[in-house]
């Protein structure tokens, strides 16, 4: 089984598994830890300072079992697909594809996303068309909450990151991932509010989430639903 460092180094170690994970050296942990990271669908194995080889080998295998089970319960990566209904932005709409060139639109009346183009392309299309529409929704957005608080957003970018679902940095740029367009109505608000906030204070502190509840009601329940969820947004390649 190979497996990764966080620091990019790979290993071998002679026990056939059936998977690979990743390994994290962590001076503060006092022991050996296993859990499954949803996002990159891979188990992550935590070794304390002072652990020998053979003993954190012996504790994979022993929880085998549970690794390959947890693994099996996150759902299969997929493309976009003629017919299959999605969530943008809160609402549901059909794939519907139009052999018409450039015949790519939204109709919000009958809830159906037609894409043009070759059918072998689809799935690129949808993709493409989602992020043109997150960098709407999203620079409109966080510019009207911003206003709320007398703050002004300097840039908004839509980008394809598994680190983390938005950023906001010191000079009032703000990222957002194109996979919370997928995301429910109340859990972009949620992040929306979240990055905003930071344009008032650029970390995490009492006065941060205090902020963010005041713009947004449903902050609790939109991070939660992150936490729990949040893998769900990935399913798509």
């Amino acid at each position: 089984m190979k497996i990764t460092l966080l620091s990019g180094r790979t290993f071998d170690i002679n026990a056939d598994l059936g998977f690979d994970m990743k390994v994290i050296h962590s001076g503060r942990s006092r022991r050996l830890t296993l859990r499954i990271d949803k996002k990159d669908r891979v188990a992550v194995l935590t070794i304390p300072k002072y652990c020998s080889r053979k003993k954190a080998v012996s504790f994979v295998e022993s929880h085998q079992d549970w690794v390959l089970d947890n693994l099996r319960k996150i759902p299969e990566l997929k493309s976009f697909k003629n017919n299959d209904v999605i969530s943008l932005f809160g609402k549901e709409y059909k794939i519907e594809h139009s052999m018409i060139r450039g015949n790519t639109m939204l109709d919000k009346k009958n809830k159906i996303l037609y894409i043009s183009g070759g059918i072998e392309f689809l799935h690129r299309r949808v993709k493409d068309f989602i992020k043109k529409l997150a960098l709407e929704e999203f620079t409109n957005r966080s510019i009207e909450v911003a206003d709320k608080i007398g703050k002004t957003v300097h840039n908004v970018c839509i980008k394809d990151t598994k680190s983390r679902w938005a950023s906001c940095s010191s000079l009032n740029n703000i990222n957002y991932s194109w996979r919370l367009a997928l995301a429910p109505e109340f859990v972009i608000r949620y992040i929306v509010a979240h990055e905003v906030s930071h344009l008032k204070h650029q970390d995490h502190s009492a006065y941060f989430w205090a902020l963010v509840e005041f713009l947004e009601e449903d902050a609790k329940k939109g991070k939660e639903w992150l936490t729990e969820n949040g893998h769900l947004l990935y399913m798509y390649k």
